[in-house]
């Protein structure tokens, strides 16, 4: 009698323990919840409008992309890593000087969660100097590696007035679609909704299929009627 007593405070605590662990989890990787400030993941409107972006580089494929999307007559937003704006400044200043939009996906591309305050706020502000160094923009966005943040990284975005930018569309994030550019295109195009921010990671060089979709994706979704614009113009038009 004694032992079974014994067993459901066990039982309960054990209990507890994973429902706290699966909240955790939630938490630091939610694309649509922050303890402090404004996350983005789309914007609420009924005009055809959506905001192509790519995450992580520049790197030698950035080139590529600005010509298919200058075919295209498409500006999009790309959120940069400090290390790799460093290693070829001249990607950087070709994207400013295409027009696109830079945001700040941090220096080092670390997890931005259990990390001194000091730490997350020198990972942001080294990487915003080195976009304010190609381009005049009023404002610099930003999006958290692997969108992992918790306490720190919300609260210091807040007390600067910035938001987090995240997205509602991730097709290469599945490894279904990245064997297929044909099906990550129909994915993307079958998914976007108005508003919506789609996730690309078109400048890894592992991610052939993201760059061998983009064109059919892009196209698709014109001919569904959408117009393409920046994370910042797309803003504009939240209702």
């Amino acid at each position: 009698m004694v032992r079974k007593q014994r067993i459901k405070p066990m039982l309960m605590a054990s209990v507890l323990t994973g429902l706290a662990g699966v909240v955790l989890y939630y938490l630091i990787n939610s694309r649509t919840f922050q303890f402090y400030g404004g996350i983005i993941p789309r914007v609420e409107t009924d005009r055809k409008v959506v905001a192509l972006t790519f995450d992580d580089g520049p790197t030698q494929f950035t080139d590529e992309l600005i010509a298919l999307l200058e075919d295209q007559q498409i500006k999009a937003t790309f959120f940069l890593v400090g290390q790799a704006m460093k290693q070829h400044p001249q990607y950087t200043r070709r994207l400013s000087q295409a027009g696109h939009e830079l945001g700040n996906h941090t220096f080092s591309h670390h997890r931005m969660i259990f990390k001194p305050y000091a730490a997350m706020a020198e990972e942001i502000e080294k990487t915003d100097n080195l976009i304010r160094q190609v381009t005049h923009q009023n404002q610099i966005l930003f999006r958290p590696p692997f969108c992992k943040k918790l306490i720190g990284l919300p609260r210091y975005l807040h007390q600067h007035h910035r938001l987090t930018i995240t997205w509602d569309v991730e097709p290469d994030s599945r490894a279904d679609l990245r064997k297929s550019a044909t099906r990550l295109a129909a994915y993307t195009i079958e998914h976007t909704r108005p508003g919506s921010i789609i996730l690309l990671h078109s400048m890894n060089p592992t991610e052939w299929s993201s760059r061998q979709a983009l064109k059919e994706l892009i196209t698709g979704l014109k001919a569904k009627g959408y117009s393409f614009v920046t994370v910042s113009q797309l803003l504009q038009y939240s209702r």
